[in-house]
């Protein structure tokens, strides 16, 4: 069977299109944001983050081409992106995900991101 016509893959990648669509909708009014609704941006960019390495490992543990693909093609969009050519994945998705909970601490502090 083809990765992507799996159920699970295709609600997985569904939930993922409308969370990146709730970030982007917001992630300009940010710094307008009070602290609750900061907090809840946050939250659901760890959810988005949570989706996209749960995505990932599926397409790592996967033996179906279009899943090898796709992964080359995340691995290339970050070389692309400045990383190191070879990066760990999951590697990336740990920094990211301490940088979210270091963005709540400073947010419940202070109230800004900054």
């Amino acid at each position: 069977m083809n990765f992507f016509k799996s159920d699970i893959v295709r609600s997985e990648m569904a939930e993922i299109a409308e969370l990146q669509q709730s970030v982007y909708n917001n992630v300009f009014k940010f710094h307008l944001m009070d602290r609750d609704e900061k907090i809840s941006h946050v939250n659901l960019l760890e959810k988005l983050l949570d989706k996209q390495r749960t995505i990932y490992t599926r397409l790592s543990l996967s033996d179906a081409p279009e899943a090898k693909e796709m992964k080359s093609r995340i691995s290339e969009s970050a070389s692309a992106m400045g990383l190191p050519s070879g990066v760990d994945m999951n590697v990336i998705f740990g920094n990211l995900a301490k940088m979210l909970d270091k963005m709540k601490d400073q947010i419940d502090r202070t109230g800004s991101d900054l």
